[in-house]
């Protein structure tokens, strides 16, 4: 049997599970880490590492998730986002904050902040063009650097990936942290943003890592190496 330890992709019916777990064991090889894809809260409470990937409506990937097993995948979640850490992918960082505009949505509060909708009626690009939601394709992310967290530096799970660097956006929403501190990643589209959220032992991005080549596996590298 294997002694290694485990990564938990959680499966609760609303994630882009197959292209997240095979970059996540990309990135894993070497590494002496099992990637196991489950929604069962014995295997993600005994899990080392645990991603919450999401996709489609911020309302049903909650619904799922607090459906799942009666309640206990997401209460396995909870104690993971307390004690070990947890990256969240898309919709499953903006369920990390406190609300969404998108059908009036509660999230699960670990992060303070909420998920608004981008306003960007009568805004033009550089171009002369009209801005689309939602966003869809590549943009630069830079890492901001906050007094007092991270030794002033930029999150160690950017580590060894420039600023600036290009990752892969689908998304209508965008995160609003409460506090600044909170944000480990920010582009413009229209307006500055936060696209990536972290607290403690938690770490979450708006983009696709897994859609963002060579640097979204570095960031999934980094994110398994991290001893927060």
């Amino acid at each position: 049997m294997s002694q290694n330890a485990t990564v938990a992709v959680i499966d609760y019916g609303m994630g882009n599970l197959r292209s997240v777990s095979q970059a996540v064991e990309h990135a894993a090889q070497g590494l002496n880490l099992d990637v196991v894809v489950t929604n069962d809260p014995a295997v993600v409470r005994a899990a080392q590492r645990v991603v919450l990937p999401g996709q489609g409506a911020m309302r049903d990937c909650m619904r799922e998730l607090r459906e799942a097993h009666g309640g206990e995948l997401l209460g396995a979640v909870l104690d993971a986002a307390a004690n070990k850490p947890l990256m969240g992918v898309c919709v499953g960082m903006q369920m990390l904050l406190d609300h969404s505009e998108e059908q009036d949505t509660p999230g699960l509060g670990l992060i303070p902040g909420k998920v608004i909708k981008f306003r960007l009626d009568g805004l033009k690009q550089a171009d002369g063009s009209r801005y689309k939601v939602p966003q869809m394709g590549w943009n630069r992310v830079s890492q901001p650097r906050h007094e007092g967290v991270w030794g002033g530096q930029p999150h160690p799970v950017w580590a060894g990936i420039p600023d600036h660097s290009y990752f892969y956006f689908v998304h209508s929403y965008h995160a609003v942290v409460d506090t600044a501190q909170h944000s480990a990643g920010e582009t413009e589209y229209g307006l500055r943003f936060t696209c990536a959220v972290a607290r403690d032992n938690i770490f979450a991005t708006q983009f696709h890592p897994e859609k963002s080549a060579d640097h979204g596996l570095a960031l999934y590298r980094n994110f398994l190496l991290w001893q927060p």
